[in-house]
């Protein structure tokens, strides 16, 4: 006889099941979990930074140790919307643990973010930093730095540049200067009261001899139509004036108005964005491979890290790493209670006199490359890769008695004059200018140099001293030590965040609110790695 095959067996399915005491969710969360990492280790910190920003009396507000672990435990699971956070609140268990319950709106979780956190993310972040060193995590012995580029919350098509700004702003100014002839070409007082002096307004008469800006153009407006009013002369002579002076008032004036703000707003910068002016525009390093790759609307992110935990962050809108360094080391100087790490590692992007006479200042070792660290400690054995390392300026013999350099051919350069070159910080540098006078017939001269002339060379002999004394430290056992770390360093931090972490693009705006939300992103960075 067949057996009868044995019936399913499932588990008991009964939804709207009563309790008698309705479970906790303390008993639902495993005693490891993430959650209860990132709670202990914000119960610990001083968040008095964080209270001063709320009034007394009022409504009560939801606390803001509460809003700061459940932002935090959110960035650590890949969650930065507000309204998303908002909906953990309402539907996770952890979200739910961690808040008691408690469930604050989108609105309320952003306005937190954006204007609370606003100004004392360094302060907390700072805490942070103090409680992983009491946890024996970080030591603040050696100080690995590095940038990359996060898209900013902004629109990629509507941007001002600097140049075209540059170029309509001459238009117009052109424009108002032929509007200007055309009215004064009818107005002989004009002749009277200046003679052969030429108008203020076009460079010539005014004080210094600047161009005209919108205030100058707005009172010389004032001034002529004053002018035309009480003149007596038949509408037909005045009718080109009168037509000049309107296009000036509705269309020069705002249009010069609207190109000095943004000047103001550029900065000194080459491009901004218009729906977050203070994000500039950058080369991404994820579309370098693209055929057609397109600045976008970005921030500088500044790190250092140490076994990989953030120690230090800051947040630029300019492009380049070198200006960087010494704001974003103050910043990590405040954060550390007025001292810097011992040794600063970075790469050949940070390697400038300005950086390395701070370092030398604040008594801190040098381990920054520069630009030409690779050549300098790599041995050739291409001979025309040899050849032209050899006509590199910095490699020519000096002969302090007479200050002059001697070239490969055995030809001598002159000092000729001192430049000063000022940086974008306002450090001033002097480089020494030097010519040789005998380069025409010089059979070197092809690979030499490419000028028509003879060769010049410009050079620091601080900056050279500097240079020497990093390879010196870069070349030691300790220095090859440290530059094996630092390839495994901030790139893999930066890789974390970008590829685990998701966080490719900020979501607020304005340099203060972006630095608010890194500061968050470094914060869940380190808890994430404290409980792994």
């Amino acid at each position: 006889m067949r057996r009868k095959p044995a019936a399913p067996v499932f588990k008991p399915y009964v939804m709207h099941q009563q309790y008698l005491l309705p479970p906790s969710y303390d008993d639902l969360i495993e005693p490891e979990h993430l959650v209860r990492v990132v709670s202990a280790a914000i119960d610990k910190l001083d968040l008095r930074p964080l209270l001063r920003q709320y009034k007394g009396g009022g409504t009560s507000s939801y606390h803001p140790q509460m809003l700061l672990k459940v932002l935090v435990y959110a960035y650590t699971q890949k969650v930065y919307s507000s309204r998303k956070i908002a909906k953990a609140l309402r539907e996770n268990i952890h979200f739910m643990w961690l808040s008691g319950e408690q469930r604050p709106d989108f609105r309320t979780i952003n306005d937190f973010r954006g204007s609370r956190m606003k100004g004392v993310i360094d302060e907390v972040f700072a805490e942070v930093l103090e409680y992983l060193i009491e946890a024996g995590k970080v030591k603040l012995e050696a100080y690995f730095v590095d940038g990359t580029k996060i898209e900013a919350d902004a629109n990629k098509h509507k941007v001002v540049w600097a140049k075209r700004k540059n170029t309509y702003q001459k238009r117009v100014r052109q424009q108002i200067d032929e509007l200007l002839k055309r009215i004064e070409a009818e107005n002989e007082a004009e002749q009277a009261e200046y003679g052969e002096k030429d108008l203020e307004e076009r460079g010539g008469g005014g004080e210094g001899g600047s161009a005209i800006d919108s205030e100058k153009l707005r009172e010389r407006i004032e001034k002529l139509n004053q002018r035309l009013r009480e003149r007596q002369q038949p509408k037909k002579d005045t009718q080109a004036a009168r037509k000049a002076l309107k296009k000036l008032a509705d269309d020069c004036l705002p249009r010069l108005e609207k190109y000095e703000q943004q000047t103001e707003t550029l900065a000194g910068r080459s491009s901004y964005a218009k729906t977050d002016p203070e994000a500039s525009c950058m080369r991404m390093k994820e579309d370098r491979g693209a055929e057609k790759p397109w600045p976008k609307p970005a921030y500088n992110v500044q790190i250092g890290t140490e076994g990989q935990f953030i120690t230090g962050f800051s947040v630029h809108n300019r492009a380049g790493d070198t200006p960087c360094l010494i704001p974003h080391l103050e910043q990590v100087r405040k954060n550390t209670g007025g001292g810097l790490p011992k040794k600063i590692v970075a790469d050949a992007a940070y390697g400038s006199e300005e950086n390395y006479a701070y370092l030398e200042q604040q008594n801190a070792e040098n381990f920054l490359k520069y630009n030409t660290f690779y050549q300098d400690t790599h041995h050739y054995r291409n001979p025309q890769v040899l050849r032209a390392h050899q006509f590199r300026a910095e490699h020519f013999a000096h002969d302090p008695e007479t200050d002059t350099f001697v070239c490969p051919a055995g030809k001598r350069l002159h000092f000729q004059y001192t430049s000063r070159y000022t940086t974008d910080n306002g450090y001033v540098s002097d480089r020494r200018n030097y010519e040789c006078f005998d380069c025409a017939e010089c059979p070197l001269k092809s690979q030499c140099t490419k000028a028509k002339g003879n060769r010049k060379i410009r050079i620091s002999f601080r900056l050279l001293a500097y240079r020497s004394q990093a390879r010196a430290n870069l070349t030691s056992e300790e220095g090859q030590r440290l530059r094996a770390e630092r390839s495994t360093e901030v790139e893999t931090v930066f890789g974390h965040i970008k590829h685990n972490m998701s966080f490719r693009r900020f979501h607020l705006r304005g340099l203060e609110k972006v630095k608010t939300e890194w500061g968050l992103v470094s914060i869940a960075h380190n808890l994430r790695k404290l409980a792994a």
